[in-house]
C-alpha cells in the first residue's frame, strides 16, 4: 500500500528536495504551501494542496482527503535578519502555523511527525561542537520560535499517542545533483547561492557582514550540509517512527567548520570567476561560530553526511543555477 506523506513547505528549498526523495523511495508527498515563498514550479513529485497551515478548516480537509501517514514539516520563515527586525511575524508565523498543523493531525490520527528544526536554537555558544544536550540559548526570533515548536511537540507527545522526530539543521547548502529542482529564495539570502551568482556575474558584489568575529579571518563560521544529506535523514526518521521508536532529537551537519571567506574563495575556484566584496556592518542575531556533532544522528539512524564537502556542495548549487530558469524569471 502506497504511503502519503504531507509536506509542509513542499514548495520550498529543502521540502521539494524532500518530495522528490519520497517519490523515488515509492511514498507519495503530498505537499501543502501557501506559495509566500515557495514556488508553483517546485512541486513535481505529488499532488498539491494550496493552503495556510493556520487554516484549520483547510487543514482538515486535506486530512481527510489524502489520510497521511506521517508529516515533514518543512514550512516557517527562516530569515534571521528578518527575525531580529520583525520577531513578532515570526512568532506568529511559525508557532501558530505549528500548533495548527498538529492539533489538526492529532485530531485526524496521523501521529508520526518529522520536523524541521535548526541549529538556530543554540545561539551563541563557547565550547566545541554541539550536540542535543548543548544548552538551548537562542538569540534570534527564528531560533526562539524554533525552540517553542519543539516544546509544542514535547507536550503533545506526552499528552497525546504523537511521535516525532525534530532535525536541528545547520546550513542547509547544495542543490539535486541532477539539477532537476534547485534552490530558489525570494528574496535569497543563502550565502552558496548568492555567492554563485555572483561569480557567474549575475551579482555585482557580494556582502559579508561582519569581520570582525572571534575566529581565525574575522568571519563567522558555519557547519554546512548538503540538502541531499538532510532529506536521506528524513526518510531515515520516517524509517525509525514506523519501526516503533520512540521520540528523539537528532543535529544534522559535517561535523566541520568553514568560514564565509573560506566559503566565498572555493566559490571562486570552483566556479572560476571572482566575487567581489563589500563588508558590512554585524548582522543582529548571528553566531560567530555554529558547528555541529551528529553523532547521534549516525549511530542511531545509519546516517551519513556522504556529499556534504564543500566542492560538492557548491558545485551542485552552480550546476542547478546555471541549468534551471529561475521561477520567478519571465517565461
Amino acid at each position: 500500500m502506497v504511503k502519503h506523506i504531507l509536506v509542509t513547505g513542499g514548495a520550498g528549498y529543502i521540502g521539494s528536495h524532500a518530495c522528490k526523495a519520497l517519490r523515488e523511495a515509492g511514498y507519495i508527498p503530498v505537499t501543502y504551501d501557501n506559495l509566500e515563498t515557495g514556488w508553483r514550479d517546485a512541486v513535481r513529485f505529488g499532488p498539491f494542496e494550496e493552503g495556510d497551515l493556520r487554516d484549520r478548516s483547510r487543514l482538515d480537509t486535506v486530512f481527510a482527503k489524502w489520510r497521511p501517514q506521517a508529516i515533514m514539516h518543512f514550512a516557517a520563515l527562516s530569515e534571521i535578519g528578518e527575525s531580529t527586525r520583525d520577531p513578532g511575524k515570526y512568532w506568529r508565523a511559525n508557532i501558530l502555523s505549528s500548533l495548527t498543523l498538529i492539533e489538526a493531525a492529532v485530531a485526524a490520527g496521523c501521529f508520526n511527525i518529522i520536523h524541521s528544526s535548526t541549529c538556530a536554537v543554540y545561539g551563541e555558544q563557547d565550547h566545541g561542537p554541539l550536540r542535543e544536550d548543548s544548552p538551548l540559548q537562542p538569540i534570534n526570533a527564528y531560533g526562539a520560535s524554533k525552540r517553542a515548536i519543539e516544546d509544542i511537540l514535547k507536550t503533545f507527545a506526552r499528552s497525546t499517542a504523537l511521535k516525532f522526530v525534530i532535525f536541528r539543521y545547520f546550513n542547509v547548502a547544495g542543490a539535486d545533483p541532477a539539477a532537476e529542482i534547485g534552490e530558489f529564495h525570494r528574496p535569497e539570502t543563502h550565502l552558496i547561492p548568492l555567492a554563485v551568482e555572483t561569480a557567474l556575474g549575475h551579482r555585482d558584489t557580494l556582502t559579508i557582514f561582519g569581520n570582525d568575529y572571534p575566529t581565525p579571518d574575522g568571519t563567522c563560521i558555519r557547519d554546512y550540509v548538503h540538502v541531499v544529506d538532510v532529506v536521506a535523514a528524513h526518510l531515515l526518521g520516517l524509517e525509525w517512527l514506523d519501526a516503533g521508536n520512540g521520540s528523539e532529537v537528532f543535529c544534522l551537519g559535517s561535523g566541520r567548520g568553514f568560514s564565509i571567506l573560506e566559503l566565498v574563495r572555493e566559490t571562486e575556484a570552483i566556479v572560476g570567476g571572482p566575487i567581489p566584496l563589500i563588508i558590512g556592518a554585524r548582522r543582529p542575531g548571528d553566531a560567530a561560530r555554529l558547528v555541529s556533532d551528529s553523532t547521534a544522528a549516525e549511530a542511531a539512524l545509519g546516517w551519513a553526511p556522504r556529499r556534504s564537502t564543500l566542492e560538492r556542495m557548491i558545485t551542485d548549487a552552480w550546476r542547478a543555477r546555471s541549468t534551471l530558469k529561475h521561477p520567478a524569471d519571465p517565461s
